[in-house]
């Protein structure tokens, strides 16, 4: 039994992103993706309610069945996919088997790097929730898939936003388990039975279709965000073959397809139409009188790819000089880690190795650049080098290197516009008139970058926005915004000076705090020791001390005052013992003598006070003990530690050791240089005069697409996710009108669970020797099956049961032959047999029938909605003799084959290559 449940990104829902889906097969929890919403919409009530309040409900959900999860499957690399996975994983026990392709692990890595780190330079965002623990303590959410809805979410119970740190995001991707397209992998524990392969989405690199295989609940295929398109950086996916025609044939007929209808109702306009019109945007706007630039929010791991490499190929050949600025604190390191995965990307990248002259003159041009690059001989070092690209961390640096006069590309994240770079560039930029603002994608719900594109889509004509097919053209900004700026400010004057006396007094209470820890762990190692001794050396150490006492006597009775005074004067500073027997009378410990217990005993019990033996001076010595226990002696844990380390940094490599010496600077560089700051939040009123214009670079498939592909897909049984209302009912209307489509579709809302199927129980039974060799095998595929009856019987020497052939005294005797009056028969019939009833197993392809009606010369072609024309109406021969020779071959959804036609020799010949195709088991 299958059980799926959207935790976010469903279908009827105006909020399609993020994505994150519990599917159950049968005892198995699977976590289809992990999103993150985005966490700063604009303050707009009660806009801002709503987003809130979306993400808190499920935020909720998850970290209630994040314990539950057995397995989690990533299919794309940026936040709306896997933006959470790391929160979840260190906070909420997401510690499931994580799988996805290497660029996955990678890119997604480096997506919620650049947006904690955005988030937390501007707010502190603080702890939503600390320890996993605190989970079970809430009002559970999730069901144990029983198909119940969930729960209403007290808002009461979560506040803040759940944003990781750099440390937890580091340590939740290198848990991830990553695997190549095609590459069949078994599970192990509990999620044993199960095979899930990847295979090429497009969209981004790395995309992933999952392929789910359960020898109990069949094919289930996760397909979200896919894009069939041929882009300059990647191949299309490998769901549809062009070379072929249709579905790739490991993918087709699943028994449950899960997919997105976000875009079903979009009418995608032309790749020529979108590159030339970015292209042209762009060139007219550097290179006009004004010396105008242009602002294009972007994302900083997979979508930003295809915008490089069209903006690199352009300046190459119209030979632009103007600067390619990214805002991003992590695109230098994107860079470099897509240049190692070059096997993973496509189009013309993969290919493309000229010089800036545009020819191929491949070996002094890559010769030049393995100069310049000495220590990159990878085909990803000189592929992807951008030359005209420049990279900045903050937009004070940008500022500090182009004046605002200047004309330039930037390219800043976020693409949402909602922190970060790209906003705190907008609100100068927009108020710059001929300057242009290049959307490239919607979006989320509730963000600046959304209310952006409703503006631009509102000016535009009926025939010409976005989802028309058509190239719309830029709009002048007029009239004001207000927006929140939230930023990090040093502190100055009183502030800086309260801050700083706070962290002298919190030091030194830290430091008096740790003295006595110190002094507490000396006074117990003494004690310790003490109590290990024994009593002959407690007496010779006594007898050590006593004998010190007496070799060093200070004149405390002597002549004169003046000697006493310059005595104690010199003796200030050095250790002094108390005299216990003698009450005031000081006396000097020497210093280079080993004391041990209480120095302050003058007299021992075992020795006579007037005849003490003479005692010489000695250097320090303490005598190490073994400590033991019942097992022998305790094992020291700190020493194996400290050699652990010491193995550790031996085994390091030079290159190992150079990274974390330049990573310990910088931290410590940045300790050292960042001042104390507060947070600081203001209202801005920014009055635009810019230019706005959008132009897809989404790279998803448009409604035609999902219309085309789906079919052909033919799933057994389908779920509609990640899809608005209407385009949901218009994937639904869509499928409905194909008559060899399924009917089973189901588009569940958030928190509805939709069941299919039903629960199944598989036991394991031994066959016996005599009902084997009674058998009647039949061979279908790789498989023998065969059609038995008997009984199961228990030995007790097996704990697996036996199934036996049923004897002649245990079978059941028919009523008619007990009473031969019940069944009259007519004078001169036959008494009545019961036929054998036999049954046809396999799963009649179309395509496989006319191949072996070609082979003995019966002609066939398929004319659509899975119906196959066999005989003369085939071969284009007209007339009623061409019909009365032709019949039709029909599969319907419900899994039956229909044959019509007359009777015939073509009937019979079809007929009985299709049974042919199936094993045939008789009772």
């Amino acid at each position: 039994m299958i059980t799926f449940t959207p935790l976010s990104g469903a279908a009827h829902s105006s909020r399609t992103t993020p994505l994150a889906y519990l599917l159950q097969v049968d005892d198995v929890r699977i976590l289809l993706d992990c999103g993150s919403p985005d966490w700063s919409p604009e303050d707009s009530p009660p806009n801002v309610d709503e987003h809130t309040f979306h993400w808190e409900e499920y935020c909720q959900a998850l970290r209630e069945c994040a314990p539950t999860v057995d397995l989690v499957l990533l299919s794309h690399g940026d936040l709306a996919h896997c933006g959470l996975y790391a929160y979840a994983y260190s906070r909420w026990n997401l510690k499931a088997p994580t799988y996805t392709s290497l660029p996955v692990q990678a890119m997604g890595r480096i997506a919620t790097t650049e947006d904690i780190d955005g988030i937390r330079d501007e707010e502190d965002v603080g702890d939503a929730d600390e320890s996993p623990a605190q989970a079970g303590d809430e009002d559970t959410i999730m069901d144990s898939g029983d198909g119940s809805p969930l729960p209403p979410v007290n808002r009461d119970k979560l506040k803040g936003k759940y944003v990781a740190t750099l440390n937890e995001v580091q340590e939740a991707f290198d848990s991830v388990n990553t695997l190549r397209y095609s590459q069949p992998t078994r599970l192990q524990g509990k999620c044993q039975g199960l095979t899930i392969t990847p295979f090429n989405a497009g969209h981004t690199i790395g995309g992933t279709i999952w392929k789910i295989r359960s020898p109990s609940s069949g094919t289930i295929l996760y397909a979200v965000n896919v894009n069939h398109m041929r882009e300059r950086h990647l191949d299309g996916t490998v769901l549809m073959r062009q070379s072929t025609g249709g579905v790739f044939e490991p993918l087709a007929r699943p028994d449950l397809l899960i997919t997105d209808a976000e875009r079903t109702s979009v009418i995608s306009s032309r790749r020529r139409d979108r590159d030339a019109a970015l292209i042209d945007t762009i060139t007219s706007t550097l290179t006009s009188s004004s010396r105008s630039s242009v602002l294009i929010p972007c994302d900083s791991s997979t979508r930003v790819l295809e915008l490089l490499v069209l903006l690199d190929q352009h300046w190459k050949f119209s030979r632009l000089t103007y600067p390619i600025c990214l805002l991003s604190r992590t695109g230098s390191e994107m860079l470099t880690f897509v240049r190692s995965m070059m096997e993973w990307l496509g189009g013309t990248v993969s290919k493309e190795d000229v010089g800036e002259d545009g020819n191929n003159n491949r070996s002094r041009h890559n010769q030049r650049r393995r100069d310049d690059d000495g220590d990159e001989d990878a085909l990803g070092a000189f592929a992807l080098r951008f030359k005209h690209l420049e990279f900045f961390p903050n937009p004070q640096a940008l500022i500090q290197r182009y004046s605002s006069t200047d004309p330039k590309l930037i390219l800043a994240v976020p693409a949402s516009l909602s922190h970060g770079p790209s906003r705190n560039l907008f609100v100068n930029f927009a108020a710059i008139p001929n300057n242009v603002v290049l959307l490239t994608s919607r979006s989320e719900e509730g963000t600046l970058g959304r209310i952006l594109f409703n503006k631009w889509n509102d000016s535009q004509r009926a025939d010409d926005k976005w989802d028309k097919g058509r190239i719309g053209s830029n709009v002048m900004m007029d009239g004001g915004i207000n927006l929140v700026m939230k930023s990090k400010v040093p502190l100055q004057g009183a502030e800086l000076e309260a801050h700083l006396q706070k962290e002298r007094v919190a030091k030194e209470k830290e430091a008096a705090h740790q003295a006595q820890l110190a002094r507490s762990q000396r006074m117990l190692e003494a004690d310790e020791d003490e109590s290990d001794s024994d009593s002959d050396s407690e007496a010779e150490d006594e007898d050590e001390v006593r004998q010190a006492l007496e070799d060093e006597p200070i004149d405390t009775e002597g002549d004169g005052t003046g000697k006493k005074r310059k005595a104690d004067k010199a003796l200030d500073g050095v250790d002094w013992g108390l005299d216990g027997d003698e009450g005031l009378t000081k006396q000097l410990l020497s210093f280079d003598i080993y004391l041990k217990g209480n120095v302050s005993k003058a007299t021992s019990f075992f020795k006579n006070v007037g005849g003490q033996t003479q005692r010489f001076r000695m250097f320090p010595y303490v005598e190490k003990k073994r400590r033991v226990d019942e097992y022998g002696e305790t094992v020291d844990v700190a020493m194996w530690l400290r050699k652990g380390r010491v193995f550790e940094e031996e085994a390091e490599t030079d290159e190992t050791k150079d990274v974390k010496r330049r990573k310990q600077a910088e931290e410590e560089a940045k300790a050292v240089l960042e001042p104390p700051s507060k947070f600081v939040t203001s209202t801005v009123e920014v009055q635009m005069a810019c230019r706005l214009l959008f132009v897809d670079m989404e790279g998803l498939n448009d409604g035609r697409a999902v219309k085309t592909i789906v079919p052909q897909v033919n799933p057994r049984k389908m779920i509609i996710v990640h899809a608005p209302t209407d385009a949901a009912e218009s994937l639904i209307e869509s499928c409905a009108n194909i008559r060899a489509m399924t009917k089973d579709i189901f588009a569940p809302s958030r928190g509805e669970s939709v069941q299919i199927g039903q629960q199944t129980n598989n036991f394991s039974i031994s066959i016996s020797d005599e009902l084997l060799a009674s058998l009647k095998m039949s061979t279908f595929e790789d498989n023998e099956v065969g059609y038995v009856t008997g009984r199961v019987v228990t030995h007790a020497s097996s704990t697996i049961p036996t199934l036996e052939p049923l004897s002649d005294l245990t079978a059941p005797v028919p009523s008619s032959v007990l009473d031969p009056r019940s069944r009259p028969r007519m004078l001169g019939s036959r008494p009545t047999v019961d036929l054998p009833h036999s049954t046809m197993i396999g799963e009649l392809k179309l395509t496989a029938l006319k191949s072996r009606l070609a082979t003995i010369g019966v002609p066939a072609e398929l004319i659509g909605e899975g119906v196959l024309i066999c005989g003369s109406a085939a071969g284009n021969m007209g007339g009623s003799e061409a019909l009365e020779d032709s019949v039709a071959v029909r599969k319907t959804a419900s899994g039956k084959v229909e044959l019509e036609g007359s009777a015939s020799q073509v009937y019979y010949t079809v007929r009985k290559e299709i049974y042919n195709l199936h094993a045939l088991v008789a009772a």
